[in-house]
Parts: C-alpha cells; structure tokens; sequence
C-alpha cells in the first residue's frame, strides 16, 4: 500500500483532531441542552399536573357531580390523557389509551401517596407520565404529558449537532492540506529547483525568502548551484582549452599520419602493422578532441540564439547525402514535421546516431521521420545485437561506451558521441532514448518538439 505524502498525513491529522474536538463539544452541548430542555419539560408537566390535581380533589371532596367535565376541561391537547383511579374504577378523558399499557408500579406510588413520574411511549406517542395521590379519596390522578415536540427538537439537534461535526472534520482536513501545502512549498521549490539543476540547467535557483528559517535554506542551496555552476563551466573551460591546445599537433599528427597511410605498402611485416595501428589511434584521438570541443561549447553556451524552423526531413536528407558510405533512403511522413531548433547542433544529432550505428551495428538500416501526438520523431534502426536493458541509459553518459568499455580498436569510441546526441536533444527541449527493433537490432528514438506555425 502506498505511503501517504506528509502533505496529506498533515491534513489527515488535523482533519480528525477537528473531528475529535467538535464530537467532544458536540457531545458536551448535546447533554446540556437535552438534559436542560427534559429537565424544563418535566417540571412544567409536574406543576400543570399539581393545580389540576388540586382541583380534582376540591371536586371530590364536595362530591360535585361534574367530576367527568372538569376532566375533560383538564386536557391540554388532542395528544393529552387524564387518567383517575378510585375505588376499582378509572376515568379517562383526552386521547384514548388502554389503562393497562402503563406501568402496575406508577400507579401504586400515586396510590400510596407518593409522586411519580415516568418517560414512556404509549400507541406510539412518546409520553411524560406524572402520579400524583389524591390526598381525600383512596386515588391516584395520572396525566400524560406528550414530549412530540420535545422528541422533534433533539432530533433537529442531534441532526445540526452530527451535520456540523461531520463539516468541521473536512474543513480540517480542507485546512490541514492548504497548511500542509504553504509549509511546504519551499521544500517544493526545493525539489523543483535540485531536479532543474540535475537535469542540466545550472542557473536554477531558489527565490529569496523572508522567513528567517527559511532564508538560510535558500542561501545556502543558492551559494552551493553557483559554486556548482562555476565548477561546471570552469571545467568544461578547462576541456575547451585543452582541446584546443592539443588541435595544432593533432593537425601535425593527422597529417602525418595521412601521408604514412597512402606509403602503407612501402611498410611491410611488423613495422606496417603498428603503422596502422598509430594511425586508428590518432583518428580515434581527432574524433575524441572535436566531440571535446562541442561538449565544452555546449556546456558554455547557456541559450541558444540560433534558432530557425527547420524542416527535419530536408535536414536529415542533407546529412544523409554527405556521408557517401550511408546508402538508407528516408522514410518521411506526411507532412514533414517542423522544428524550432540549431541547424549545426541537429545535424550533429542525426549524424552521430549514424556514425554509431555504423561503428557498433554495420550501419543503419532504416530512417524514419514521423509525426508522433505533437512531437518530430526520428528513428535510427540497425540490425546489430541490440542494446541490454541495463545499459539504454548509461550509453547516453559522457565516456561511457557499454559493453566495449576498457577495450581498444578503431570501432569503439570515445563514448562521447551519444552524450553529445542527449546533450543537444535535451537543449531543444525533447528526450531520447533506445529500444528494441522489431525484427532484431536496436531503435535509436530522438523526440522534439514540433514548432507551431
């Protein structure tokens, strides 16, 4: 099961302590009112039942005959019962009940002169029952006061009571996630700004903050991207310079080494073959200061200014006719996707996905340029033995060459080629990456942007 974030743990938190906290008052409201309301509501069905007592037995006691009226006269309601119990006999007046629904014990404290009172709920209609004795005669008077009103009122209560326990709890957890969100934007912002910086974009920062603890943290952070920033650039200055130094003797060597190659057959046996091998080497060394020089450009440059529209076909037909050797005809889509990108820095993308097709796989067998959901695919298929899982993204790394690291040879590279192929693609804001082709062999897949017209 997945670990909640410490943003939702945080509103979660405060969500049920709302809950917690309004359930306590909730039920610290719901006992005092409904107490105080029953509490209410009994003595004024207690006080109405002593003066209609009073007068039931000033009626008895002048042996009035119209005892039955003023009964009738003592209702308080169509929902009200008055019950007198004398001698065997039990006279009703109000709502109509069975004398023997209420309970054998309340009415023998009336009889025994002392008062009672009782909750019950009789034919459906909760009732307060009140006993009282009938000090001249051998009775007792009971009246039925109806709680319907009361009974609406507590459920209204507890309806409003729950309601507002219910929105308190969510109003916490509403709280708790925009407190959980504020606490944590600058770890956020940090988070954001680390990954720019780890993706390659060095002048990434942290604003400034005005919270004192807060403000040390983007100090801090802002101080070690610029020492890293300029250890960047320091050491791809560094590479630049050296590149350059070593591009006047590499000339004199390249040179030399071209004219010892065309008097190769004058140079037999042992001689001839570390001929050959000097001169793989120092084309091996060429190819590794030029990738030195546009890696330590690249890493100059912070923007690029030389953005054009480019149509991707046209330029990945031009690449094609340069290199003689590479006889794969493109396969274009329709229509032609359109970049905005650095004509030099693509050309070198196309042709260093090729150079590496041809150095690892004996040459690519297909080139495709496609539309794909808002993106310039490209694809490079070849048919060699494909490239491990555990390697498609390590052979994108600076000097990383796969399984031939730590070999030696002219087909082995100087690891820089892809990295340079990530570089440029990342700097015109697409991916790429290596998969399986179908069939056998491996897809080289670069995506860009396509440029709206």
């Amino acid at each position: 099961m997945p670990r909640l974030s410490l943003r939702w743990r945080v509103a979660l938190v405060l969500g049920l302590g709302s809950l917690l906290l309004t359930s306590a008052l909730a039920v610290l409201v719901w006992n005092l009112s409904s107490g105080y309301m029953q509490r209410q509501r009994e003595q004024s069905a207690t006080r109405q039942a002593e003066v209609n007592v009073r007068l039931v037995d000033g009626a008895l006691r002048t042996g009035s005959d119209g005892l039955e009226e003023l009964l009738t006269g003592l209702t308080t309601g169509p929902d009200s019962t008055v019950l007198l119990y004398r001698s065997g006999q039990v006279l009703t007046s109000g709502r109509q009940i069975d004398p023997q629904v209420l309970p054998d014990e309340l009415v023998d404290l009336g009889r025994r002169g002392v008062p009672a009172t009782q909750r019950l709920v009789v034919d459906g209609i909760p009732v307060l029952a009140v006993s009282l004795p009938i000090s001249s005669a051998d009775a007792a008077y009971v009246e039925l006061a109806p709680l319907l009103q009361l009974d609406r009122t507590f459920r209204f209560l507890s309806v409003l009571l729950i309601t507002g326990t219910l929105v308190s709890g969510l109003l916490g957890v509403a709280l708790g996630s925009w407190a959980g969100r504020r606490a944590l934007r600058p770890l956020t912002e940090l988070t954001k700004a680390a990954s720019l910086i780890a993706g390659g974009d060095l002048k990434a920062r942290l604003p400034t903050q005005t919270d004192p603890d807060l403000a040390r943290l983007a100090s801090t952070f802002n101080t070690t991207a610029d020492a890293l920033e300029e250890r960047v650039l320091r050491d791809a200055r560094f590479a630049g310079d050296v590149s350059h130094e070593l591009r006047s003797p590499l000339t004199t060597m390249v040179n030399a080494a071209e004219v010892l190659r065309r008097r190769r057959a004058e140079i037999p046996g042992t001689a001839g073959r570390a001929l050959d091998l000097l001169t793989s080497e120092v084309d091996r060394f060429s190819r590794t200061v030029v990738d030195l020089l546009e890696i330590s450009r690249a890493d100059q440059e912070a923007d690029d200014t030389n953005l054009e529209v480019i149509d991707l076909v046209s330029l990945v037909d031009n690449v094609l006719d340069s290199r003689p050797a590479t006889d794969v005809p493109v396969r274009p889509g329709l229509p032609g996707p359109q970049v905005l990108g650095d004509r030099r820095r693509l050309d070198r993308v196309v042709d260093n996905l090729l150079d590496n097709a041809e150095r690892h796989a004996g040459g690519a067998v297909r080139v495709a340029v496609l539309s794909h959901d808002g993106h310039a695919r490209l694809e490079v298929d070849d048919t060699g033995p494909g490239v491990p899982p555990e390697l498609r993204e390590r052979i994108f790394h600076r000097f990383d060459r796969g399984t031939r690291a730590g070999s030696r040879g002219t087909d082995t590279g100087s690891g820089l080629g892809l990295a340079l192929v990530a570089q440029h693609v990342h700097r015109h804001s697409g991916t790429v990456w290596v998969e399986d082709r179908p069939g056998g062999g491996a897809r080289f897949v670069v995506e860009l942007p396509e440029a709206h017209q």
